[in-house]
């Protein structure tokens, strides 16, 4: 690393959960890849030996009680103080030696954010049957709601300056945290750049905390959520836009015979069909009011993002 960025505080934080196997050689790896990081491993309810494996290591351990992964990022970023932040999983995929390079290119470009994509160099079964689909899946779709994105939305391994970190909310509480992370440098326009990583799979003796359908459900549901709440006119809008057709759609065969013999006889369906046409131009009237509520909202963000110094060369 260059000499000039041991300056800067850097601390490297592991969320873990039932790690023992693996937290030992993350924390041993991480030591030697950036030998002025402290090390933070944050242990999450294990029932094994994960904190005292990470003592061990040489890790300063603490607990979060709250389960899920959120909670834990939270919680990290709350507590740990330092300029530059590594987050990474306790189970050994992530590639530690890479760290140095990653921090300096977030150092040297002046970013908030470097994402180790692991889309590249990958070990064939590190990822979970329908996990490279899914990921794809949910990155095309936070693509299609917010116009930009990464090519790996998931990515557990991230760098982040100061300002990222104290400026963020966290308010997920599992896995899908790494999409709210995106979402929140996409929405401010943060500078931020992808690295090329390996992915391996995972240490002997350790198990995967995620549940395919379940966890990915939640992502989509937070990429929905996120959605609503960043972009209130362009969510409102589609619902607008479903409720007018239809209402088009019911009115239209009752116009044609009101116009050919000056009758309703499908009343119940023309009363349906004004029903809807008022419901969607509430609903774009709710668009276009929280939308400047959110134009407000996103202004606040943006004043506490500048507050905090950027990184220096």
């Amino acid at each position: 690393m260059n000499a000039g960025m041991t300056n800067h505080r850097v601390a490297v934080i592991l969320p873990c959960y039932n790690e023992a196997a693996a937290i030992g050689d993350v924390v041993r790896d991480f030591r030697t890849a950036l030998p002025q990081a402290v090390v933070y491993v944050y242990d999450n309810n294990s029932r094994d030996d994960t904190a005292r494996c990470a003592r061990e290591a040489g890790a300063l351990v603490r607990r979060e009680t709250r389960q899920g992964k959120g909670h834990v990022v939270r919680r990290m970023f709350a507590d740990v103080e330092a300029d530059i932040y590594i987050l990474a999983d306790g189970d050994g995929t992530y590639d530690a030696a890479i760290a140095p390079a990653l921090v300096e290119k977030l150092v040297g470009e002046r970013l908030d954010m470097v994402v180790g994509s692991r889309l590249t160099t990958y070990a064939g079964e590190a990822f979970r049957r329908g996990h490279r689909f899914g990921n794809d899946l949910l990155t095309g779709f936070l693509a299609l709601c917010f116009g930009r994105t990464f090519t790996d939305i998931l990515s557990g391994y991230r760098v982040f300056s100061r300002r990222f970190v104290k400026s963020f909310p966290a308010l997920s509480a599992g896995f899908e945290i790494e999409t709210e992370l995106s979402v929140h440098a996409l929405e401010l326009r943060m500078p931020i750049a992808e690295v090329p990583t390996d992915y391996r799979a995972r240490a002997a003796g350790t198990a995967s905390k995620l549940r395919t359908f379940r966890d990915g459900f939640r992502i989509l549901m937070m990429i929905v959520n996120l959605f609503k709440e960043e972009r209130p006119l362009a969510f409102f809008s589609i619902i607008a836009g479903i409720l007018a057709l239809s209402a088009v759609g019911l009115a239209y065969p009752v116009f044609i015979t009101f116009f050919e013999t000056g009758l309703v006889p499908r009343f119940p369906t023309a009363i349906l069909a004004t029903g809807l046409m008022i419901l969607a131009c509430l609903s774009l009237t709710c668009g276009f009011v929280l939308d400047t509520v959110t134009h407000g909202r996103r202004e606040m963000k943006r004043l506490a993002y500048l507050s905090i110094p950027p990184i220096d060369t």
